[in-house]
């Protein structure tokens, strides 16, 4: 970490973490920090879905909920941006405090459930930057008080497909009361039939992904994989945050309710990833998030069977200068091993980590 990185870490730390999130969307939208200069290697593009990625890094969502920075994200060397979660009307999601820094364990806690503007605002800020260049998903939800859950991802499908270059329908948020139920076979297959039959009769299809949590045992994510080899699902996002607490240094605030992110969730989700590549085969995609924290981390979940990876939470203990620094790190690793291409990468670690147990 820099200088700049470090005195800026120290600023944002002076805030609680969600007033600090919010500084830094501020930042972004104001053209700071800017970021390194951008790595550009053909040896890191990745073409997935028929979408082609200059480097397999992204930043996942959560971070920029309403869309208001998918561009500036992108500046700082991402590959690509998700935008979301967004539900079709707005809400304020939990009660505060509902975000947590477990410093010591470079972790975060978070029950934030959902807070975004909606889709009308959402809609207005993607419309807006509609022909740009660059690679931005949009992650779809469901209002907590919704009547008929599946049919807030029908909207979201719907109002996003025209916008978004590709769809992650996110059912393994713990943060909203009954959603991860979605993750059981008969409610997920209805889902997915429907999430579907939204994109066809949308006026663009791009590809759908499902992201699931981290917190499943063998016979669910058999199911899991079932369900979306038979919906023709494009693929799959491993993992959101969990539920369970490893050990953790930062005792006190381990207590906290929420989903649990960050260096400590690395395993687990690297676990799962490996796990969902045996059960989907080599040809579905998988997006690995969970932990990545550094250039070997996020080489790691390639090797365990990723085509694409993501991270969040490292960004706030290792700076803005953190994805250039990893797509830097892939690059010179691609020198030192004569790699033509990153993908050559993909599964070589594979078996190691699906024979691990989930415990």
């Amino acid at each position: 970490m820099s200088v700049l990185d470090r005195l800026g870490q120290k600023l944002l730390f002076t805030f609680d973490p969600e007033t600090a999130h919010g500084l830094s969307i501020a930042a972004l939208r104001c053209g700071l920090p800017v970021g390194a200069r951008t790595t550009r290697d053909a040896r890191l593009r990745v073409t997935v879905c028929g979408l082609e990625f200059p480097n397999p890094l992204g930043m996942a969502a959560g971070y920029d909920k309403n869309a208001e920075v998918p561009d500036a994200l992108l500046g700082l060397g991402f590959g690509f941006a998700e935008v979301g979660t967004i539900t079709p009307l707005p809400q304020a999601g939990n009660p505060k405090p509902r975000i947590f820094r477990l410093t010591a364990d470079e972790a975060v806690i978070n029950r934030l459930g959902f807070n975004n503007e909606g889709h009308a605002a959402a809609e207005k800020r993607l419309a807006a930057r509609k022909g740009r260049t660059g690679i931005v998903g949009v992650n779809i939800g469901a209002n907590k008080d919704s009547t008929d859950r599946v049919s807030d991802y029908e909207r979201g499908v719907s109002r996003f497909a025209q916008y978004a270059r590709y769809l992650t329908v996110n059912i393994s948020s713990p943060n909203t009361p009954g959603l991860r139920n979605m993750q059981a076979r008969e409610q997920l297959g209805e889902l997915l039939s429907r999430v579907m039959a939204a994109r066809a009769a949308a006026p663009a299809q791009p590809p759908v992904f499902l992201k699931i949590a981290p917190d499943l045992v063998e016979a669910e994510l058999e199911d899991i994989a079932a369900e979306v080899t038979e919906k023709r699902i494009d693929g799959v996002i491993v993992s959101n945050t969990t539920i369970s607490r490893p050990t953790l240094r930062s005792a006190n605030t381990a207590r906290e309710t929420g989903g649990l992110s960050g260096k400590p969730l690395f395993e687990r989700s690297t676990t799962v990833l490996a796990k969902m590549r045996k059960l989907l085969g080599p040809e579905l995609a998988i997006i690995g998030v969970g932990g990545v924290d550094s250039t070997d981390t996020a080489l790691e979940k390639i090797r365990a069977g990723a085509d694409l990876v993501q991270l969040y939470t490292s960004m706030i203990y290792a700076g803005p200068a953190l994805p250039g620094r990893i797509v830097a790190g892939m690059a010179r690793f691609a020198d030192t091993e004569r790699l033509r291409s990153i993908r050559e990468l993909r599964d070589s670690h594979l078996d190691q980590w699906a024979m691990r147990p989930l415990s």
